[in-house]
């Protein structure tokens, strides 16, 4: 915990220079950063989960108290404004005592609707952050979530600070525990909801403390790209099994897949291969590398093992260029990670908010910057039996280059997908979820 403090020392005094740099840039006092409020559920008197404000735990690992508020000018020590109301229906937060409340000044609020006594003077010279722009305009500022300010934050966000790299080493670590156990519940007969709870209760985190709905799907649920129905009831014959599923660590995600077969048949082979190719995309990742040139090189390499897999056929660039990769593989490569799982600035040429487009041929790419060290990407290739998406296939003289036999014997398995979770160093990729055990 003493490291942990160090670094969370150096990660606020990061955190600071950032601020003091966009607030001079744009000629304010600060930033004022909410946390978020409570969703009322519609016609009810219960409220939707709450769902913290990303850049509010960027500074501190509080993601379950609203109403809360933080104050940040780059120069002084950060003001928490920490809700602690008088309430006997639910649990108040307790005093915060944990290894980065030395690090911040903090105050407390009793009631939501008195915060104003605690905010700055002259509140129209700093600068909102946070989703409840109605709040705001009663506070009285007038620069609200200025895509000036966000951009400069986004930005740098995808450069993690050591504080941040140990969070999300940590969040991996307790992800690769679920998986394990989740593999194991596969093999000894669990269906789609008994293994999401096996999940869970290895990571000891709730459905609405994991940072995204679990994905667990067995045999053609894994050519739905986001399947959440989770059936109880368990299918006749047991084929294949993709889970999809992270876990959070002080407000950081990590963001997990891995997929399996039943038996030894061409489906598992063709898991190999993915996994191979994976792998190989990895060792391709460096500093100064794009993101999306690896996205096309992905397609590549897919493509070579659609003809190795006898699926199709014909010369890997042909196959890449007339889109019939893109109808077995439709989504991006991966995606920034940090304190959401698609993490922001994935599109951002610089701090300013200059967007780098997707290629027009992979509008579903999440991500095309320029790999920099300390960024957290996944690498998430997939190979599916998405009927819809082959359908067009079947419409024009590409359908001379699949071997439907071939497709229709790989149809009951789903599809593949293989994710894991990498950090940028200089002279190397630090491949976290291989790092904790979690292979083939």
């Amino acid at each position: 915990m003493e490291q942990l403090a160090h670094l969370y020392r150096d990660h606020i005094s990061e955190l600071n220079r950032r601020v003091a740099d966009i607030t001079s840039r744009e000629n304010l006092s600060g930033l004022v950063i909410h946390s978020g409020q409570p969703h009322r559920q519609f016609l009810d008197d219960m409220d939707y989960p709450f769902k913290v404000n990303p850049h509010f735990k960027a500074w501190l690992p509080v993601t379950d108290n609203p109403n809360s508020w933080l104050v940040v000018n780059g120069q002084d020590k950060p003001k928490l404004i920490f809700y602690r109301p008088a309430d006997f229906w639910h649990k108040v937060a307790d005093e915060p005592t944990d290894f980065w409340a030395e690090f911040i000044d903090i105050v407390y609020l009793t009631k939501a609707d008195k915060v104003a006594e605690l905010l700055p003077n002259r509140i129209d010279d700093w600068a909102y952050i946070g989703e409840h722009l109605d709040v705001a305009d009663v506070l009285g500022f007038t620069n609200k979530n200025s895509d000036s300010v966000l951009s400069y934050l986004n930005y740098h966000r995808a450069n993690k600070t050591d504080y941040e790299l140990v969070c999300m080493r940590q969040a991996n670590q307790i992800a690769v525990t679920g998986h394990q156990a989740a593999k194991t519940a596969f093999y000894n007969g669990a269906s789609e909801f008994e293994i999401l709870q096996v999940y869970l209760s290895a990571i000891s985190q709730g459905e609405n403390q994991v940072p995204y709905g679990s994905i667990v799907a067995l045999n053609q649920n894994a050519a739905i790209l986001h399947y959440t129905a989770l059936e109880q009831v368990n299918p006749a014959h047991r084929h294949s099994f993709l889970i999809d599923a992270g876990a959070n660590y002080n407000g950081y995600a990590s963001d997990i897949t891995r997929t399996y077969a039943f038996e030894k048949n061409i489906f598992d082979d063709l898991i190999t291969a993915m996994d191979n190719m994976q792998l190989q995309i990895i060792a391709m990742m460096k500093p100064g590398v794009n993101y999306a040139d690896l996205h096309i090189a992905t397609h590549h390499k897919l493509a070579q093992i659609l003809i190795d897999f006898d699926v199709v056929s014909g010369d890997v660039n042909g196959l890449v260029e007339q889109g019939i990769t893109s109808a077995f593989f439709p989504h991006g490569l991966g995606h920034m990670l940090g304190l959401q799982v698609h993490d922001m600035g994935g599109f951002l040429a610089d701090d300013k908010g200059t967007h780098i487009a997707s290629p027009v041929a992979h509008p579903f790419l999440r991500c095309t910057r320029t790999l920099a060290e300390n960024q957290v990407l996944t690498i998430e290739p997939g190979v599916y039996i998405i009927d819809s998406l082959l359908a067009p296939l079947k419409q024009d003289k590409r359908q001379q280059q699949v071997n439907w036999r071939t497709v229709d014997t790989l149809r009951p398995f789903g599809g593949i997908r293989i994710e894991d979770n990498v950090i940028i160093h200089r002279e190397n990729t630090e491949n976290m979820t291989r790092k904790f055990g979690l292979n083939r």
